[in-house]
């Protein structure tokens, strides 16, 4: 499922292409052979990265409009960076940064740059370094400030203790920065670096300017500091863990006695952190905090923003059950509240990342389900009044950009096929006619980010089967300026491959549902041989599979399975995140795990009717997270369909998962027991007939190792056969240690190569 940030963490797997790989026999050689490039091995995927995609940037819009910065190679010093400036036009090129400049004190290498972010006078540079992992990522390390004129670097913190600074972020008028240090919240002068304290009562449970686990994992909040506009002020989220159980983590394995780490985790139906927001002085004084309601630990506010006037703070809070989402704006002088817009639904409601403000703040753009389909709307901050900007049967998937010159917002949708991805942009006044941006020829998926007025953007381009190109693009004609990277050596390393022939189709289930699915075929298919099927599924709301994108690592290992002869194909049941609307998304509202698992194996007794050339008593599926919930409800809720099953990472009762992640789709278990029970795959253990291998990292801060013990006690008390593979102190992605992937993939490759035979 989509657990925890299961539908994050998913969506990190997809876009990676984190999967698995098989052995091919015929792709081992004796010493001295010659390698055979047209055939896949786990080692060439995941020992050698051998197919790794180009490497260029990361890039960032300068906030003046004159162009963007690019890290690139030094030529001075191996392994360090260079930040350059193009002009989007000329593709003139200036260095605004040598690595020399990042030289501290007698070190003879410079500073690492894992992030960096230019003040708006652009006379700073702000520096991340030296950075440590915090559960997902590396958000804790030193900050650097380099004054570009004098060419002086400052380390913020004062004493602090090294990598313990959090979100250093600098403040609009470029005089200071603000950030987060054990829980607490400080702001430092960039003139003579003074140090003020502004909240003082961080602790192991008060948690200020940053989030706890939770919100962390499922609405992505991280940094949790907003300057005002003026540079006079900073809004902060506050999190009061206390009440809160607490989960254990086990390390057996770094040091002589077991290490505990402990860290509170919401699990359905238990106490949440209360939660609130407030506007602090940046010169320090009392913090004013909103108010929105009584119960600060049954409602979220995963959004929080300044308008421009800067007084000001506009949040979104959703109540406990997510079906309702208050845009409210809070005077940060007085505290005064006003509600400017209410977007409910009889099952939930999605957050809205990234708004955009028109007209000076006069109105903001909204997404909606409102009318059956995701739309755009223009919303009047005097009186709530909205104005309909994406008319039609189709879903606004997310808002690109605005161009307000022009008139116009672009979003991202494909209202003629859920499976690819285009750049639309539809009048502000609500008035004209949508028009698609991307390019008629190149079917497929296309992604952009745009610059911040709206005429540049950096395109991505992808099919299935095919990896990205990215260009530099200018708007609205779409025009491309120049390519960035064209991914050449990639190309040539998949264009040498034996090739898998694939395509794109729909199920059509008896009840008219149709499903989107794709299917990798062996070369040299012949429709008069019998084939074994394996399937890819995650299945969860906040995920998809079925999408016409290239896959990285992914599709390499599904080619490499269609090379050693298996059938390979993914399907999208109703509920994942197709753009296919409302009733679509919807329909599994407190019932997930149970129609999603009912529509894979109806569309997989379908393609076995309709596709003699599949074996009927070969028949595989795997998941990872979402997935591997969804791999298990598969063979056990239907054991007579399914012959093996490789399950990962997954959740074995619904309840042992988070707060926010499974009531917004399952609803509280005090009034959906049956829903909780009959969608949780240990219920089913017992009906289990094929071959299960389930995959487990010990330190799953996400999906607990308690889910994999849990079913394995189930699995015993029934007296069922399976197999496991745990690998210590690995989290969710199972990629930490030394040969950590490598030794995964090819454990599921023998597994799958023992148990689901291509020769009966």
């Amino acid at each position: 499922m989509t657990l925890p940030g299961l539908h994050r963490v998913h969506r990190w797997l997809l876009a990676s292409g984190f999967c698995l790989l098989l052995m091919a026999p015929t792709a081992l050689r004796s010493a001295g052979e010659p390698a055979d490039n047209s055939l896949l091995t786990v080692e060439r995927i995941f020992g050698k990265d051998e197919f790794k995609g180009a490497d260029w940037g990361p890039a960032r819009w300068l906030k003046d409009g004159s162009g963007y910065a690019v890290l690139e190679k030094s030529e001075t010093y191996q392994d360090a960076k260079d930040i350059v400036r193009y002009e989007p036009e000329s593709g003139r090129r200036e260095v605004l940064m040598f690595a020399t400049n990042l030289l501290v004190g007698g070190e003879s290498k410079p500073l690492k740059i894992e992030d960096y972010a230019w003040s708006d006078d652009g006379r700073k540079l702000l520096i991340f370094t030296d950075t440590k992992r915090v559960w997902r990522r590396e958000t804790r390390g030193d900050y650097w400030v380099l004054d570009l004129i004098s060419r002086k670097l400052h380390k913020l913190g004062g004493k602090a203790a090294p990598s313990t600074l959090m979100f250093a972020t600098l403040s609009p008028d470029s005089r200071n920065a603000a950030y987060v240090c054990r829980n607490n919240l400080f702001v430092q002068s960039l003139d003579n670096w003074r140090i003020t304290q502004l909240t003082k009562d961080g602790s192991d449970t008060i948690i200020n300017g940053t989030s706890d686990w939770v919100y962390e994992e499922e609405f992505g909040l991280r940094n949790g500091l907003r300057w005002s506009p003026d540079g006079k002020y900073i809004a902060y989220w506050q999190f009061d863990t206390s009440g809160v159980r607490e989960f254990k983590l086990i390390n057996n394995t770094d040091t002589l006695y077991p290490k505990i780490t402990s860290y509170a985790y919401p699990k359905v139906g238990e106490t949440n952190s209360a939660c609130r927001v407030g506007v602090v002085k940046a010169s320090g004084g009392k913090t004013r905090w909103f108010r929105p309601n009584a119960d600060s630990r049954n409602h979220y506010i995963p959004q929080m923003e300044w308008m421009k006037n800067s007084q000001s703070v506009v949040f979104q809070q959703l109540n406990r059950l997510q079906n309702t989402n208050l845009v409210i704006r809070g005077d940060g002088r007085k505290g005064d509240l006003q509600l400017l817009l209410t977007d409910r639904d009889d099952a939930w409601v999605e957050v809205v990342e990234n708004w955009h403000w028109i007209e000076n703040g006069k109105r903001f753009l909204w997404l909606s389900e409102r009318d059956g389909w995701q739309h755009i709307y223009a919303v009047a901050v005097t009186n709530q009044a909205s104005t309909l900007l994406t008319p039609g049967a189709y879903d606004a998937l997310s808002i690109a950009g605005v161009d307000e010159h022009q008139g116009c917002v672009y979003f991202t949708a494909s209202p003629d096929n859920p499976t690819q991805r285009y750049l639309y942009r539809a009048p502000l006044d609500g008035r004209g006619q949508v028009e698609r941006v991307s390019p008629k020829e190149e079917p497929g998926s296309h992604s952009y980010d745009l610059s911040k007025d709206g005429r540049w953007a950096f395109h991505t381009y992808s099919r299935f089967g095919q990896p990205p190109v990215i260009e530099l693009v200018r708007l609205p004609e779409h025009k491309v300026v120049r390519v960035l990277a064209d991914n050449a050596e990639l190309l040539a390393k998949v264009a040498a491959l034996k090739r898998c022939s694939s395509e794109f189709f729909r199920v059509g289930l008896r009840n008219g549902v149709q499903l989107d699915a794709w299917c990798i075929k062996p070369p040299g298919f012949d429709p008069a041989k019998r084939y074994p099927l394996f399937i890819h599924v995650y299945g969860e709301p906040a995920g998809t599979t079925v999408v016409d994108s290239w896959g990285g690592d992914n599709y390499l290992w599904h080619c490499l399975l269609a090379q050693q002869g298996y059938v390979v194909m993914s399907i999208d049941n109703r509920g994942t995140a197709a753009p296919r609307g409302r009733e679509w998304h919807k329909s599994v509202y407190r019932q997930i795990g149970i129609l999603a698992s009912a529509d894979q194996a109806a569309a997989t007794r379908q393609i076995l009717q309709e596709r003699p050339y599949l074996d009927p008593q070969r028949i595989g599926i795997w998941g990872w997270s979402g997935g591997g919930s969804m791999s298990l409800n598969a063979i056990f809720r239907y054991p007579d369909l399914y012959r093996t099953a490789m399950a990962i990472a997954f959740v074995a009762n619904q309840q042992f998962y988070d707060t926010i992640y499974q009531e917004r789709y399952m609803g509280l278990p005090a009034d959906n027991a049956d829903g909780f029970k009959n969608g949780s795959p240990v219920t089913f253990a017992h009906q289990l007939k094929g071959n299960l291998l389930i995959v487990y990292g010990t330190g799953d801060d996400n999906c607990h190792y308690q889910n994999c013990e849990t079913l394995i006690n189930e699995l015993i008390k029934q007296n069922k056969q399976f197999s496991l593979m745990s690998y210590p102190n690995r989290t969710h992605t199972i990629k930490e240690g030394d040969n950590t992937k490598r030794h995964l993939f090819e454990t599921l490759t023998r597994y799958l190569k023992e148990n689901l035979p291509v020769t009966p």
